[in-house]
């Protein structure tokens, strides 16, 4: 079985939320600011690059030594052994059967390697990362205590941590970022909308890269034996994967949004629910698009079928959100390579 780490809440809250209007996020995101107080004005501003995104709770790790990058190139679905000093990516740790683990943002500044990692999932990873070091010239430290993730227009930035504070000992921007702040709401809208996974979030324990639009971004197909590649290259090259991403645009009349987890049903003739085809994984209100969320359904749903979202706890009875979908993994995914049958 698969041993996903789940992002969880960071033990160090950011000095960030001591600012006026800064209200904490709860669940994986708490320790950062969920918003300053208008999160649609956030988003908007986030949007034109006009401003920046505490992202604080997320891991960091620091790769040393002259073997880092060759020893994490074979460790990872992502081709790392020639990477541009100052060229970001993304990389995966898969299981044996290319079940997803860990999802890294990856840099290197010529002299180390920096991983940014879900909140909490550092210690499983260092420790992971530890057991394959054997006698190669890599040192692996998690430096989460010192230095800080801020996303701002087209990616991630690293600071210190000292720098999230002024001389004065107040919240503060470090100079060359946007000066005004968004909270995490503002940063998981777009994301959403970009129709970009969040591992443990939109992904579960069955999860493979090919279900949810890592291939390409984070796993490069041609590139040596990894750790679960006979998994990602055999769905990519002959079969469909058992599950696909969506983004849904759910009914704006709905007072709350779905929760993560909650289930996806489509509708039968009688416009009843009648199967549950899978869950939702984030949700957010976008300030052009409404409602919209991310869900892993099953990929023989039809792409245009009718769905609702039901809560978890709940029967088919209960209140539902009406939702349509987006493609955003298509279900034939994988058919550009068909044996010829004989």
């Amino acid at each position: 079985m698969s041993e996903q780490t789940t992002p969880t809440a960071t033990a160090t809250a950011s000095p960030w939320l001591t600012l006026p209007g800064a209200v904490p996020a709860h669940g994986a995101d708490a320790g950062v600011a969920a918003h300053y107080g208008d999160p649609m004005r956030e988003q908007r501003r986030l949007a034109a690059g006009q401003a920046v995104v505490d992202l604080s709770h997320r891991g960091v790790l620091r790769l040393s030594g002259a073997d880092r990058l060759t020893w994490l190139h074979s460790l990872t679905s992502q081709a790392l052994d020639a990477l541009p000093v100052g060229s970001a990516t993304e990389a995966l740790v898969l299981s044996p059967q290319g079940h997803v683990e860990h999802h890294l943002r990856v840099v290197d500044d010529g002299e180390h390697t920096w991983c940014t990692v879900e909140p909490g999932t550092a210690p499983a990873l260092v420790a992971f990362l530890e057991r394959m070091r054997f006698m190669l010239a890599v040192e692996v430290v998690d430096v989460t205590a010192q230095w800080a993730v801020l996303w701002a227009g087209p990616g991630e930035t690293l600071v210190r941590r000292a720098d999230l504070l002024g001389e004065d000992g107040r919240a503060a921007v470090p100079a060359g970022l946007p000066n005004e702040r968004a909270g995490v709401w503002a940063y998981e809208a777009l994301r959403i909308a970009r129709g970009e996974a969040r591992l443990g979030l939109d992904t579960d324990h069955r999860t493979i890269p090919n279900e949810v639009g890592w291939i390409g971004s984070a796993v490069a197909l041609d590139k040596g034996c990894y750790r679960g590649q006979e998994t990602v290259a055999r769905v990519h090259n002959l079969g469909r994967p058992p599950r696909r991403l969506v983004r849904l645009h759910l009914d704006g009349s709905a007072v709350h949004l779905p929760a993560h987890g909650d289930a996806v049903w489509m509708l039968g003739t009688d416009g009843m629910p009648a199967s549950e085809v899978g869950f939702i994984g984030s949700a957010a209100r976008h300030f052009e698009d409404g409602p919209i969320a991310l869900a892993l359904v099953k990929r023989a749903v039809p792409i245009d079928a009718p769905l609702v979202v039901l809560p978890r706890a709940g029967d088919p009875t209960a209140p539902s959100v009406a939702a349509a979908q987006d493609v955003v993994v298509d279900p034939e995914v994988g058919l550009h390579v068909r044996p010829q049958l004989r």
